[in-house]
């Protein structure tokens, strides 16, 4: 049994890597958050130590090293996106394997630095990337590595997630804090991209805004329009008033349905991190270069083939 410290344990995830935790086994030893609406814990762990300052946090956690029963193996991150590097630097500093939400970091420099670290303490950082254990993607996957397609994929990726006025207020809003729309809900479905279609040949900006974004990518094996948005005003007339999320990727035409299976994958996530088959930073790479490119490009006109068809309403 491994014991687990969780940073950000009052987030919307949170939830899932407690449950992940206990499911696997394990023990949730520490949590630490500013906001101390954390009662789910009662549910999950609840003779769980809490603290809402890190200080108190990280010296608890100090405390427990001296005994080999109760030191910290592993420290899982679901704070808000800009306090990641932070927290897996000192996760790591504690001795611990570190478990970490998308998007790990920000940038480049900031996986650069990160790594560094890992070097300096001999521990580890993962990343989760659910999604690459659902199993739509996975049959996906091994049908574009089977296939012996001449041409590329015509892949649309269409992400509608409402959101009330709560979100430009709290950090998700602020993009100092959360990196944009593109950063905080696209990373996921980048890096499910680049697991299935290959490496990113080309990465064009169309539109952006506070609460929505849209582009291009062009990977090796797929031609990709994308569309993401918080506002409910762009969910399609056939989903409004009916469901508040739209999800839709298509494939050459046909609908890839993977709405389903969501709620174990933070569980399948962590099996195979302790069973050593973690996603770490350089898996990782591929999708923070995608959103930092995204965050620092300036819109362009679409050419003929690239624009999203939602994109006419935007401009």
């Amino acid at each position: 049994m491994k014991n687990f410290a969780l940073i950000g344990a009052a987030g919307y995830i949170a939830p899932r890597h407690m449950k992940a935790i206990k499911e696997t086994g394990n023990h949730l030893a520490v949590g630490y958050d500013t906001n101390d609406s954390v009662g789910i814990i009662d549910s999950i762990s609840p003779q769980s130590e809490f603290f809402t300052e890190f200080e108190r946090f990280q010296e608890y956690s100090w405390q427990l090293k001296r005994d080999s029963a109760t030191a910290l193996d592993y420290v899982a991150i679901c704070s808000p996106n800009y306090l990641h590097q932070a927290h897996i630097a000192a996760g790591l500093r504690l001795g611990c394997d570190v478990i970490c939400e998308k998007p790990l970091v920000p940038t480049a420099k900031a996986l650069d630095e990160i790594a560094l670290v890992e070097k300096e303490t001999g521990k580890k950082v993962y990343n989760i990337l659910q999604l690459r254990h659902h199993q739509a993607i996975l049959d996906l996957k091994n049908k574009v590595m089977q296939e012996s397609k001449s041409g590329k994929y015509e892949v649309e990726l269409s992400y509608v997630t409402s959101r009330g006025k709560w979100y430009m207020e709290s950090w998700k809003g602020d993009p100092r804090k959360s990196f944009g729309v593109a950063t905080n809900i696209g990373v996921h479905f980048f890096d499910m991209l680049h697991f299935i279609f290959g490496k990113l040949q080309k990465n064009v900006l169309h539109y952006t805004s506070e609460n929505k974004a849209a582009g291009y990518l062009e990977y090796e094996k797929a031609r990709v329009p994308w569309f993401l948005s918080i506002d409910a005003n762009d969910l399609p007339e056939s989903v409004k008033g009916k469901q508040p999320t739209y999800r839709s990727i298509t494939v050459d035409g046909d609908e890839i349905e993977f709405s389903q299976g969501f709620t174990d994958l933070h569980t399948v996530s962590y099996q195979e991190i302790l069973e050593g088959r973690g996603y770490g930073i350089e898996d990782a790479r591929h999708c923070v270069e995608t959103v930092e490119h995204i965050r620092q490009a300036t819109p362009e006109q679409a050419q003929e083939g690239e624009a999203h068809p939602f994109l006419s309403r935007l401009i």
